[in-house]
């Protein structure tokens, strides 16, 4: 049974981006991130059926809400297909830190010409699908007819797609017009599968021909019998599904052990990535770990276990002071805390129990805010009661057993 996370990941704008991350529930052998119809969102039921679906067989996939669409942040207006390309790439570059990096890119309609546009900028992608893709995004103008004069005169207009109320701005719609050349698809690196239907009535089939006959081998064309372009058919979206996979299975054949954690657990499996890439599941939470690149085998794709260990420290610091000044209803507006690790093997001749303290931690607090020098000291004070600085102090003791 595969997994549902609700994730939000910050674009290069500073908005937030709403997301689902459909995982396998045990192993899976990649990932990928789909790219919604246009004006669409993360949940359309082809979206979540085909990502429910992939996720079954082994493939977890990142869907999310372009921005100003679903639940995301943002201007839609002023996005452009330009927005919509950016957007997907700091996907691609999210999945990839906090999970795996994207071995598919899946496209369905002008989210199809979008992932057709960006394969060749992100270099862990081995396959692009498209599903009712435009072979050009310039394919959706159609959509504005009569909103000229507005935008002329006004700079922006608003328009109905799909019975929902949009507005937009002139650069949106210079940037569609912009978008006619296929010359991104002849120079497409990646391995290809065009799902399409027949009868589409929105994006015609021989949007499939063009993308087909543009791309070179190795490239692939499936016929999505009696489907609609929005796929609302459960069984049209399994069989695509069930398509992408076995397709994939040729490019992704690696199984890799994803971790799955419950609530209060934190679970750490290898990486296929390098000697000391891991993945780390901390209840829903995923994050990962490696070694900086100057140890040999490290790849530096994620944070090292002291620096773990340093953030468990700041975190619960900066908590505990918020929540003191809160309960002592004090004008605290911030907390920075910043910290450091260092081994000085006892040079400073402290001791206790007996033990030289090997490890050293440095941490400096910034505080801002209306607070008087004894509101200050007493903050400090209270840093040191954190409970992960407590527990540090206390030392603690780790049970090991086989699993």
């Amino acid at each position: 049974m595969a997994i549902i996370r609700q994730v939000t990941f910050e674009n290069r704008d500073g908005n937030q981006l709403a997301g689902r991350l459909n995982l396998p529930a045990g192993q899976f052998r990649g990932s990928a991130v789909f790219a919604h119809c246009f004006t669409c969102s993360k949940d359309t039921l082809a979206a979540s059926r085909i990502a429910a679906g992939l996720a079954e067989r082994g493939i977890a996939v990142l869907r999310f809400d372009f921005t100003g669409l679903g639940q995301s942040d943002g201007d839609f207006a002023s996005s452009g297909f330009a927005g919509n390309l950016a957007d997907l790439e700091d996907a691609c570059a999210w999945l990839g830190a906090t999970h795996q990096a994207p071995d598919l890119l899946i496209g369905h309609s002008l989210g199809g010409a979008a992932v057709l546009a960006l394969a060749n900028q992100i270099e862990t992608i081995k396959g692009v699908a498209t599903i009712g893709a435009p072979a050009v995004a310039s394919h959706v103008l159609h959509l504005f007819d009569g909103a000229d004069d507005d935008i002329a005169q006004k700079g922006r207009a608003e328009v109905a797609i799909g019975g929902r109320p949009f507005e937009v701005e002139a650069s949106f719609i210079a940037d569609l017009k912009s978008r006619t050349s296929l010359s991104h698809i002849t120079a497409l690196q990646a391995d290809l599968l065009i799902l399409h239907a027949p009868q589409d009535t929105i994006v015609g089939i021989e949007n499939a021909a063009e993308i087909f006959g543009a791309a070179k081998h190795p490239k692939s064309f499936v016929s999505l019998d009696r489907a609609n372009h929005l796929l609302t058919d459960r069984n049209d979206a399994a069989f695509a599904a069930a398509i992408i996979a076995a397709w994939a299975s040729r490019l992704i054949d690696e199984v890799v052990a994803l971790p799955v954690a419950g609530e209060g657990e934190v679970r750490v499996t290898s990486s296929p990535d390098g000697p000391f890439a891991h993945n780390i599941a901390a209840g829903p939470h995923m994050m990962r770990a490696d070694e900086p690149v100057d140890v040999p085998g490290g790849l530096d794709s994620g944070a090292a276990p002291y620096d773990f260990l340093l953030a468990g420290l700041g975190a619960c610091t900066a908590m505990t002071l918020r929540m003191y000044a809160a309960r002592k209803k004090w004008p605290l507006d911030e907390v920075s805390v910043l910290l450091r690790h260092e081994k000085r093997h006892g040079q400073d001749g402290a001791v206790a129990d007996g033990v030289a303290r090997l490890d050293h931690m440095a941490r400096t607090i910034t505080i801002e805010g209306d607070l008087d020098e004894v509101q200050i000291a007493r903050l400090l004070e209270i840093a040191d009661k954190c409970p992960v600085h407590k527990s540090l102090e206390a030392g603690v003791i780790v049970e090991t057993r086989l699993g």
